[in-house]
């Protein structure tokens, strides 16, 4: 990108010579900035990794969250169009390129650790859902950076690592003390208030932290102990109110993009599996996640992999009205029963925690009931009764689920580290003979018996980046299978 800006420099300097020796003065503006502020490419970063890693539906279909009720002839999204995770790593890459350009114009403490966490957190999203990706040599396009313009493929243990250590040198430069600079209006996030920013970076290191768990325990407990242990100088996290949350605007540009798709579209519903376990567990927050039927007054969820349309559509719940009706909608990055339920989970592998598992556990629950507007009376009876916990990592891992509605990325990699919920891979379908995992009617039934372990790498890798991606291709099978993440250790799955 510097590069590109000299070079447009330099054609418009050649153009201009003969014409006039103060053509340039004559046409300089001089109210019009020389460079782009750091608040505005703060804002378009934000803005556009919403866009893409914000939003999704395909994940949500996956995990069991969501269901088609027309249009099903791709299976699910079984096989995601460029559009979807093409967009996304095109995301990744420019929104780090304009967060490192940032870095290379100013040493203002706060704008300094909010790049480098937003960074971290793009670059995770994308190694969780694409595996290995360019990321060391990735940015070294520029001459006097190397000129690398086809960059290697970094392991994701390598890619993960440096995404721990980018958020620890943001966590410990805040530790320190708060800097005194202003993030500008173009902090879409917390609107300038930098002990969020700060809580953000020590969640989001739990969550990478929690991740590979089953192959790196020794750094997932040393992260988990460092933050629960300290939070004096590592603040999570800890109210609905210090979450980290988008929030979109009422207008056609900048609608919540669920809000937006059910403007001209009704292909989504909620999944059986969803509906299924909130019925069962007697949950309140049914009334939120879902929409009664329309005929019967009945939640109903969709067959998760069906290839047919209903029957009747009016038999099945939609989304309820809390996440698709609003066109201000929010879109959440990490809620605030996120840490807990981490907390709770390191408590039961023997960690040092500040509380028991069970008190972490009814803390996630009771947080996200608060935040879907549950009575405090509904959710205490909830946790005494049917949700009571019974000191099992399922139970755990069941409500973690749940409460990731609408997150669907998280709830994706929730399910492939840990295979909660079972029911996506176990149970079976209404005809009590098929599985009930996305595609289980597809042609891809016998091939593979679970839902996918990744993204397909983007068409521009196959075009640009041709002989580094082609290795990296041969380990997908069927666009989506194939060699599970590093961090993915299940072994009943193909």
């Amino acid at each position: 990108m510097k590069n590109l800006f000299k070079i447009l420099f330099l054609s418009c300097g050649l153009l201009l010579v003969g014409c006039t020796g103060d053509f340039e003065e004559i046409n300089t503006n001089p109210d019009a900035y020389s460079e782009v502020p750091y608040t505005n490419q703060l804002a378009y970063v934000i803005r556009s990794a919403m866009s893409q890693w914000g939003t999704a539906l395909d994940e949500g279909e996956w995990v069991g969250h969501l269901s088609k009720i027309q249009y099903l002839n791709d299976y699910n999204g079984l096989t995601p169009s460029n559009n979807t995770y093409g967009n996304r790593w095109y995301s990744t890459y420019t929104g780090y390129v304009q967060l490192d350009d940032i870095l290379s114009r100013t040493e203002n403490k706060n704008i300094v650790n909010v790049c480098k966490t937003l960074q971290a957190w793009l670059i995770f999203c994308c190694v969780d859902a694409f595996g290995d990706m360019p990321y060391s040599q990735a940015f070294k396009g520029a001459p006097e950076d190397g000129g690398i313009l086809q960059s290697p493929y970094d392991s994701q243990k390598d890619v993960i690592t440096a995404v721990l250590a980018k958020l620890k040198e943001a966590a410990d430069s805040w530790a320190s003390g708060i800097g005194s600079d202003d993030l500008g209006a173009g902090d879409l996030l917390f609107n300038g208030n930098v002990k969020k920013w700060q809580m953000f970076c020590n969640s989001l290191r739990l969550r990478v932290a929690m991740r590979i768990v089953n192959v790196e325990p020794s750094t997932s407990q040393s992260v988990c102990t460092e933050i629960f242990g300290n939070p004096s100088s590592y603040p999570y996290i800890d109210s609905n109110a210090n979450a980290t949350v988008f929030h979109w605007l009422a207008d056609a540009s900048h609608f919540e993009p669920w809000y937006d798709n059910s403007r001209t579209r009704d292909d989504h519903c909620i999944s059986d599996i969803l509906i299924d376990h909130l019925k069962m567990m007697k949950d309140p927050r049914i009334a939120i996640i879902a929409k009664p039927a329309k005929k019967d007054g009945e939640y109903r969820g969709y067959e998760n992999g069906a290839l047919l349309d209903p029957a009747d559509k009016n038999m099945i719940s939609r989304i309820g009205a809390l996440y698709r009706d609003i066109p201000a909608g929010t879109s959440p990055l990490i809620r605030a029963c996120e840490p807990y339920y981490i907390m709770a989970e390191a408590a039961l592998r023997g960690w040092s925690t500040p509380m028991s598992a069970e008190e972490a556990y009814n803390k996630a629950v009771q947080l996200s009931m608060e935040e879907s507007g549950v009575a405090e009376d509904e959710a205490t009876a909830y946790l005494e009764g049917p949700g009571k916990f019974d000191g099992s990592f399922g139970m755990l891992y069941f409500e973690e689920w749940v409460g990731l509605f609408k997150q669907s990325l998280e709830a994706w990699s929730l399910y492939r580290r840990t295979g909660y919920p079972t029911y996506i891979h176990t149970a079976k379908a209404a005809d009590g003979v098929s599985p009930r995992y996305p595609g289980a009617r597809s042609p891809y039934n016998g091939i593979h018996n679970d839902i996918p372990f990744r993204f397909p790498y983007p068409q521009n890798q196959v075009n640009y980046n041709n002989a580094n991606w082609s290795a990296q291709d041969a380990k997908l099978k069927d666009y989506v299978w194939g060699e599970q993440l590093w961090w993915d250790t299940r072994k009943d799955v193909h």
